[in-house]
C-alpha cells in the first residue's frame, strides 16, 4: 500500500472520531455547537426588540422615579389602612371615571358574621 492510499483511508476514520470533530469546533461537541448556534440565532432575532425595550426604559426611567417620589408616601399610608388586599374586590371604574374598591362582606371573605346576641325572656 502506498502512502497516498493509507492517507486517504485514514481521513474518513478521523472524520468519524468525536474527539477530532469537537477539536475542529473549538472543543464543542456537535450537540453543544448546535445549541450554541440556536442561542446565537435567538439573540440575533431578539436584538431589535431588546434595543426598543432598553430605549423605552431610558425614556420612562425619570418619569417612574418622579411617580414613586410623589406617590410613594401616599401609597404606603393607603396600604397601612387596607391591611389585607384579599378583603377587597378588584377596582371598578365608574362611568364618570371614578375608581372604587369595594370591601368584601364577611360571607364573601369566608367568615361567618358575628352571631347576634340572643336575649332570653
Amino acid at each position: 500500500m502506498t502512502a497516498a492510499t493509507a492517507l486517504c483511508l485514514a481521513q474518513p476514520a478521523a472524520a468519524q472520531d468525536p474527539g477530532a470533530e469537537a477539536e475542529a469546533n473549538n472543543g464543542l461537541s456537535l450537540m453543544e455547537r448546535g445549541a450554541q448556534m440556536f442561542f446565537e440565532g435567538m439573540m440575533r432575532e431578539m436584538e431589535p426588540a431588546l434595543k426598543d425595550l432598553e430605549e423605552m426604559a431610558e425614556k420612562m426611567g425619570p418619569q417612574l422615579r418622579r411617580f414613586v417620589q410623589e406617590m410613594g408616601p401616599a401609597f404606603a399610608e393607603l396600604m397601612g389602612e387596607i391591611e389585607d388586599l384579599s378583603n377587597y374586590h378588584p377596582p371598578e371604574m365608574l362611568p364618570n371615571g371614578d375608581i372604587i374598591i369595594r370591601r368584601k362582606t364577611p360571607e364573601e371573605m369566608g367568615e361567618e358574621p358575628a352571631p347576634k346576641e340572643d336575649i332570653e325572656i
